[in-house]
């Protein structure tokens, strides 16, 4: 089986490194030449998007989500007969990919761990910076789901694996993502000081999260072995917060590094997704609209990273 992974930034070359390490030979696909130059330099398959050639059984995706249409028409011709994409991004993105490659090719997985890309003297190396061992990821089907458990297989050696209802997988990390990495992106601290400092602000957002879950359909969001769904409705909720977020502590969201380095975020994509899907099922989401409002404010200069942006909330 030939398994590309396109996007090789750090979650998409961590994801790759696990696999390998359980011995599934993987090829990368970055429009970063250094990161390929990196890649390759470790004795892996690397290559630009101008490279590829022939055609992959599996696809990862793992690119951020402002271009998907159009990555996934480039992607097409480079799927076998019966090849499958599988996203690994953040939010509610196999509508859109659905859309090119149809329904039954696309499935979805929320990865369960962080990482970071990092310079190493000439290269660069993904540093993963929040994981179980195994790591656990969730997968789900978009469609019918007719390869989902032939993905699963091959994911096991590498993973704890979850397999699920998609909107479950979903949404069971959409509700911290769009809570945290949102707050993270707007006033430059990480998951535990935002656990421990600013639990209300952070439990409002999630449980705006979970009532848009529970209109979509979600029974339970479970989240290292815990429903989120019981926890986000739970009088104690607050007092837990910054023990459940242990793990996760030290992770500064992506999108805040993004805004630092002068990019546009993808919080259109996470916390925004979540706004859309509110406004389709009649769920009010103020507060996570409000959220996303800020933080193109901080893009634009308008508001500045800084823990008391979050008072504007």
């Amino acid at each position: 089986m030939r398994i590309l992974i396109y996007g090789a930034g750090a979650m998409g070359t961590s994801l790759g490194a696990f696999l390998e390490g359980a011995g599934t030979p993987c090829e990368y696909v970055t429009r970063n030449a250094g990161y390929v130059a990196s890649i390759r330099a470790k004795g892996r398959a690397a290559c630009l998007p101008a490279e590829m050639h022939g055609k992959y059984d599996l696809i990862f995706l793992a690119a951020k989500q402002r271009e998907n249409r159009a990555i996934a028409q480039f992607l097409l011709p480079f799927a076998a007969e019966d090849g499958v994409l599988v996203t690994v991004q953040n939010g509610l993105p196999e509508a859109e990919l659905a859309e090119v490659f149809g329904a039954d090719r696309v499935y979805g997985c929320a990865l369960g761990w962080g990482a970071e890309m990092v310079k190493c003297g000439d290269g660069y190396e993904a540093v993963v910076s929040s994981s179980e061992r195994p790591p656990r990821l969730a997968l789900g089907a978009y469609g019918r789901g007719e390869r989902l458990e032939e993905i699963a297989a091959l994911l096991r050696p590498a993973f704890c694996v979850t397999v699920g209802d998609l909107a479950e997988v979903r949404y069971s990390k959409l509700v911290v993502n769009a809570a945290f990495s949102t707050l993270s992106a707007l006033s430059g601290l990480t998951f535990g000081e935002l656990a421990a400092k600013h639990r209300r602000l952070a439990l409002a957002l999630m449980r705006e999260t979970v009532a848009v879950a529970k209109a979509e359909g979600c029974k339970a969001l479970v989240q290292n072995g815990h429903d989120i769904l019981k926890f986000a409705g739970s009088p104690f909720a607050g007092a837990v917060l910054p023990i459940a977020m242990r793990r996760h502590a030290k992770i500064r969201s992506g999108m805040l590094k993004d805004i630092e380095a002068g990019r546009r975020c993808d919080v259109d994509f996470v916390a925004g997704a979540v706004v859309r899907a509110g406004e389709k099922r009649g769920v009010p989401t103020p507060l996570l609209s409000r959220a996303v409002a800020l933080v193109h404010d901080v893009e634009n200069g308008l508001a500045e990273i800084s823990p008391q942006t979050l008072s504007l909330l």
